[in-house]
């Protein structure tokens, strides 16, 4: 029985979908389990192979057209594909990001010849994606990055620098934000596809030591006089980044709710299992008021959140997730999946701050949810401006 008491909606409760994410599941289950996640933690990296076997099953591309080589599903399998990966503690395997952030730049506004030179690719795991937004000087302000592309004859030369990437140590098709025109501000900010194993001038830095989630390679790229074909600028006209940019951060953003939600219910399920289990003074930790307390108080307000979550991504589905609705499910579902993962903690004692325990790792991993994706302060100004 889940742990919240949310009937699923229609639109995601269709036999064919509850198929999927059975076979989702199973998938994970099967490449990804205890030990598999472990040696990811310790190698900083999840493995290379997981990739292509998730390609196999048709795990990538999830709502890339078939006739691009994908499953022609949409956002209803990209949010089953987060559930079970985030509800089974997977949050290292960077998938997510590679299909529902970075392939609908090229899904949406690449040429006919980028799809079809990228995006069967992006389904089998011949390319893994990243997004080279931040830079050391510039996150969530997007028009402050420094990175240029100045086109040489049939090349872009780009020179800049990239940290905090996700999938940056084994991303080999990475969507670079840079500045074609450095007049312009946000109109000189454009996209352009960097295919690592091709480029000149590319260069990884460290696979970066964080907090959290330690099995998801997150990086520093550098590109000096990195030279591209022009071909790869996405759609083919300079300086439309940063509209392409607005217009899918929604999304993104409505991603991360996804996952806090699925990340809450875990801790919920486990932290319930836990208590149901350990004694203290002769009795159950669940017999205890205060343990009943706090956890009727954080599975009323998941409740709340799962509704909304469900609700929005109803809205996305009929195209009216406008980004004040979605900087509000990131900024609260994130505030909220800190606050009742810190309390499901405290119910695990000092068990709860020892790393061999889930809701240890869900902790840490769950902190940068409030930054990355725009800081959740970022998402109040956002909202500020419907006021």
């Amino acid at each position: 029985m889940p742990v919240l008491d949310v009937a699923r909606p229609d639109f995601l409760a269709e036999e064919d979908l509850n198929i999927f994410a059975d076979a989702v599941g199973k998938f994970f289950d099967e490449h990804a389990t205890l030990e598999d996640n472990a040696r990811w933690r310790a190698n900083g990296v999840v493995d290379r192979d997981l990739w292509y076997k998730a390609g196999e099953a048709g795990l990538l591309g999830l709502s890339v057209p078939e006739e691009y080589g994908g499953a022609g599903g949409d956002y209803r399998h990209e949010v089953i594909l987060i559930e079970q990966m985030y509800g089974k503690g997977v949050d290292g395997f960077g998938a997510s990001l590679h299909n529902a952030i970075v392939a609908p730049y090229i899904t949406h506004y690449g040429t006919e010849e980028q799809r079809r030179r990228w995006l069967p690719g992006i389904c089998t795991g011949k390319y893994v994606c990243a997004i080279a937004m931040t830079e050391p000087g510039a996150g969530s302000d997007l028009q402050g990055i420094k990175t240029t592309a100045k086109r040489d004859g049939d090349e872009y030369v780009i020179n800049g620098q990239k940290t905090f990437i996700t999938n940056g140590q084994t991303a080999n098709l990475i969507c670079v934000v840079c500045k074609t025109d450095t007049s312009q501000g946000a109109r000189g900010v454009s996209l352009i596809f960097v295919e690592t194993d091709e480029a000149p001038g590319f260069e990884r830095g460290r696979n970066l030591r964080k907090l959290g989630l330690e099995a998801q390679d997150t990086s520093e790229l550098f590109f000096n006089d990195c030279r591209v074909p022009v071909e790869n600028l996405v759609g083919g006209d300079e300086g439309q980044g940063f509209f392409q940019l607005m217009n899918q951060l929604p999304q993104e953003r409505l991603n991360i709710a996804v996952q806090g939600m699925a990340t809450i219910e875990r801790a919920l399920e486990t932290t319930i299992d836990y208590v149901k289990q350990r004694n203290a003074f002769g009795k159950k930790l669940i017999d205890f008021q205060n343990t009943q307390f706090k956890l009727a108080e954080c599975k009323t307000e998941a409740t709340v959140a799962k509704v909304f979550v469900n609700w929005l991504i109803g809205e996305h589905l009929q195209g009216r997730l406008d980004a004040a609705k979605a900087s509000m499910a990131k900024y609260w579902v994130t505030d909220l999946e800190n606050k009742i993962i810190d309390e499901c903690l405290q119910l695990h004692g000092g068990y709860g701050f020892m790393d061999e325990y889930a809701i240890s790792r869900m902790y840490r991993d769950s902190r940068v949810q409030r930054i990355y994706g725009g800081a959740n302060e970022i998402m109040k100004v956002l909202i500020a401006r419907t006021l």
